[in-house]
């Protein structure tokens, strides 16, 4: 069994803003705990500081059993490496150690065969088996056989960028919940997967022994799962000790409470100030009164420098206005549309104003049909046109805007919609993107705030067709609401790619990419189709 328990952490940001001040809690052994908060308020950096990716300003971490860790970018993982490496990534420092010297050592004997280089590989293998390699290999062909269905031996080396997202988180999950590891860090581990998957890992995290932390934006996921709620906001945390179902209004009554305290030491600090001013002029004219006015004086020192009570945190304020416009009355059109290698031919239209819900299971082409509708290079036969006046503008689920980075949202929304300084920020306040927000670089920006800012480009560029690709995933629950909000007064036609099972219920219809390779319109979600059925 493991625990983490972290001490009066204080992190500052590279450019001296203050992020996380004096936090300490603890997550008990078995205790599956999930960390909320606005987008930009720290979940992912708090991650990384016990996960030992950052270092403090000041406290600590600790914690027992073994850490295995889940960051972010696992199911956007395009960097040319491997599935052996993906798992070594989330294996034990003493196995992923070990192979890199394995590793040396096999291509040091590929360039040469003394006796020198053969001794060197062979305490290679004998270090690799001591630190437990081929067992965790044994591990691993269980792993990949339950993510992807096939053995180890067969998709080591294969590219972690022919696989799905969902694929990605799917086995990583695997590999992570049956490690050693008893602690696990998981950051939006629900991100990709399908509504099969996300099931699977709710009834995971419920069965596992094991103690967890996670980030998570699902609800119906938090709340299946989780037992304790961990809030990151105003550079502090709280613990709600009770399940989501309960943290909404355990949240409403902790401000009112803190609004409560804050008024109270307000009219205090009043008081007190008004008795010292009182006191002071008495005792201009009555020296009898002047050890009264110096033991009020520092009654009001001391009541000061203890401070003030917390502040209530602020509500978030999100405003989209995503316009659109008016197009001919088939915004999309496909006549027998087949998605090389993926689905079969199928035939689709799209009528203006429409709410089109794409759903299925991972891998089974839903990304790819949107890309091919944004205009980009995908393998297709068929037909796939847009009608007239249709714009398109298109939200990508892994936020691979190459173009954006070492740029900031005030100089993007300038540049690429010719707007002055004042103009940008005023659009960028809408979304809670103005202040020093405005001035880091995108990569810097927190996955929410990438999501939210690319939405605001969407606004921004007249589009008037929607392809939105899980855009919920990495939002919080402000914004996600201020998205439905925005899509239900857009005059245009949106197409969404989602699992997220709240965001789907607003949509007029719903296109299934099925198991067997059929594509099919229902009348109601369908979130049961299981994984593609083809050759891998």
């Amino acid at each position: 069994m493991g625990h983490v328990e972290v001490g009066h952490l204080t992190y500052v940001l590279p450019d001296g803003r203050p992020l996380l001040n004096d936090v300490s809690f603890r997550i008990g052994e078995g205790v599956k705990a999930a960390l909320v908060g606005p987008n930009g308020a720290g979940k992912t950096t708090l991650m990384r500081l016990i996960a030992g990716d950052l270092q403090p300003v000041e406290g600590s971490v600790a914690g027992s059993g073994g850490l295995g860790v889940m960051r972010q970018f696992i199911g956007g993982v395009r960097d040319g490496s491997d599935v052996r490496a993906l798992l070594l990534g989330v294996a034990p420092p003493a196995v992923r150690q070990a192979a890199e010297r394995l590793d040396e050592a096999e291509l040091a004997m590929m360039e040469r065969d003394d006796e020198k280089t053969q001794m060197r590989y062979a305490q290679a293998i004998s270090d690799y088996t001591d630190a437990g390699g081929y067992d965790i290999e044994v591990l691993w062909d269980t792993c990949t056989v339950a993510a992807l269905g096939v053995p180890y031996e067969r998709v080591k080396y294969r590219d972690v960028a022919t696989l799905s997202g969902g694929e990605q988180k799917r086995l990583v999950l695997e590999a992570l919940l049956r490690g050693p590891d008893q602690t696990l860090l998981l950051d939006e581990p629900d991100n990709y997967l399908d509504v099969p998957g996300k099931e699977w890992l709710e009834q995971q995290l419920k069965e596992t022994p094991k103690t967890v932390l996670l980030v998570s934006h699902d609800r119906q996921l938090l709340a299946n799962a989780a037992d304790r709620i961990v809030t990151v906001e105003s550079g502090g945390i709280w613990i709600h000790g009770g399940g989501f179902a309960t943290y909404a209004e355990a949240r409403k009554a902790r401000n009112e409470r803190l609004d409560e305290l804050r008024r109270r030491w307000d009219e205090e600090h009043a008081k007190l100030k008004a008795l010292v001013t009182m006191l002071k002029n008495k005792a201009r004219y009555n020296d009898a009164m002047a050890p009264a006015y110096h033991a009020a004086q520092t009654r009001l020192r001391k009541f000061e420098e203890a401070g003030p009570p917390e502040v209530a945190p602020g509500e978030q304020n999100i405003k989209m206005r995503l316009r659109g416009g008016r197009t001919g009355k088939r915004a999309v059109i496909c006549e027998g549309l087949e998605l090389s290698g993926l689905m079969r031919p199928f035939d689709l239209e799209v009528w203006y104003a429409e709410r089109v819900a794409v759903l299925g299971s991972n891998g089974s082409g839903k990304s790819h049909f949107l890309r091919l509708l944004a205009g980009e290079q995908v393998r297709h036969e068929g037909v796939a046109r847009l009608g007239a006046r249709v714009v398109p503008g298109h939200f990508a689920q892994t936020h691979a805007r190459p173009e954006l980075l070492g740029r900031t949202p005030v100089d993007i929304v300038m540049t690429e919609h010719a707007r002055l300084k004042n103009e940008a920020m005023k659009a960028l306040a809408r979304y809670e993107l103005a202040g020093r927000v405005a001035e880091q670089r995108f990569e810097s920006l927190s996955g929410g705030q990438q999501a939210r800012l690319q939405i605001l480009l969407l606004e921004l560029s007249g589009s008037t067709l929607l392809l939105l690709d899980e855009p919920t995933d990495n939002l919080d629950l402000a914004s996600a609401e201020a998205l439905q909000a925005g899509l239900e007064a857009f005059d245009g036609t949106v197409l969404a790619v989602t699992h997220d099972r709240w965001f789907a219920a607003d949509f007029d219809r719903f296109l299934v990419f099925g198991s067997d390779g059929t594509v099919y319109e229902s009348p109601e979600p369908v979130w049961d189709e299981s994984r593609v059925v083809r050759p891998r």
